[in-house]
């Protein structure tokens, strides 16, 4: 079993320096973009990097940031049922999501030029160069999650060009403050075993094994997230990788055992027919590591 170990050690780590770098320069790039906009920069936009960059749980061969450009105001709200706009004192905003996204593209195509930004249907995707990597630019408005105290916790919406589906609702504040609690909480091992997931799914796709195609990054960070913390701190990072998998395998083989798993942010189901993955794509991928490893 230990033949992996110095695998897996090279695999658990983060991106280089000069990686992390251009990284950031790509996100303050970005920034630069939008406070450089005589429209935008009357707004209350905050700028900032989320996802695998933000949550330190990229690998090396991933090249790319996303960052996350978010309207403040006005903002998405989510009531509790048989509750509207009036219930809470909100009142519909004057800038729809439309009209800013067009805004964003608008500053991105004057800052970078137009053949270095491409608008797809939920991001522009920005093209790196030798000074900053490649940046998927998100453009969002505040999410309001209401409830019926009016109190409310806050994450970020999008809509996506075609409506399919019609509002996307993410939560990387969350995302990343639950990451970075049980990474302390596991002996510093959490984000190191996705980095090693994550590393072992593109080997096996080398490899031609078809369960590790069409594996979203997240969902395995998911994934793991849902490995209870006394799994990790074993004596090797193979005994780590090891007692994941024989937690995953058989809770994912059937709906129920996984039915009340939570993405990282534990604000959405992370097996739902809204999500982009199904469990049972997850259970073949967790199997066929399993046997690729040969454990």
């Amino acid at each position: 079993m230990n033949k992996w170990e110095d695998t897996f050690a090279r695999w658990s780590q983060g991106p280089g320096k000069t990686e992390d770098e251009k990284c950031e320069r790509a996100v303050a790039a970005i920034r630069k973009a939008i406070g450089d906009d005589s429209k935008l920069n009357k707004r209350n936009i905050v700028v900032f990097p989320q996802g695998s960059y933000r949550n330190r749980t990229n690998i090396r061969i991933e090249s790319d940031v996303d960052v996350c450009i978010c309207c403040k105001n006005p903002f998405f709200a989510e009531y509790p049922k048989d509750t509207s706009d009036e219930h809470f004192g909100n009142v519909s905003g004057d800038y729809p999501y439309p009209e800013f996204k067009n805004d964003v593209e608008a500053a991105l195509v004057r800052y970078f030029g137009r053949q270095h930004v491409n608008r797809g249907n939920k991001a522009f995707d920005l093209k790196s160069n030798t000074y900053r990597v490649d940046a998927d630019a998100v453009p969002t408005f505040s999410h309001r999650r209401y409830a019926s105290d009016r109190s409310w916790i806050e994450g970020v919406e999008l809509r996506p060009d075609d409506g399919n589906p019609s509002r996307i609702i993410n939560w990387p504040e969350q995302v990343y403050s639950n990451g970075v609690q049980k990474h302390t909480n596991t002996a510093r091992r959490y984000k190191k075993v996705i980095r090693i997931f994550k590393n072992l799914r593109n080997q096996m796709q080398k490899d031609g094994i078809s369960q590790a195609n069409d594996i979203a990054s997240f969902l395995i960070e998911c994934l793991i997230w849902n490995v209870p913390n006394p799994s990790f701190g074993n004596p090797s990072l193979t005994a780590d990788v090891r007692a994941c998998l024989i937690h995953l395998i058989p809770k994912t083989k059937e709906d129920e055992p996984c039915l009340e798993w939570g993405e990282v942010s534990e604000l959405k189901y992370l097996f739902r027919p809204t999500q982009p993955w199904t469990r049972q794509q997850a259970h073949a991928f967790l199997c066929a590591c399993w046997h690729y490893l040969r454990f």
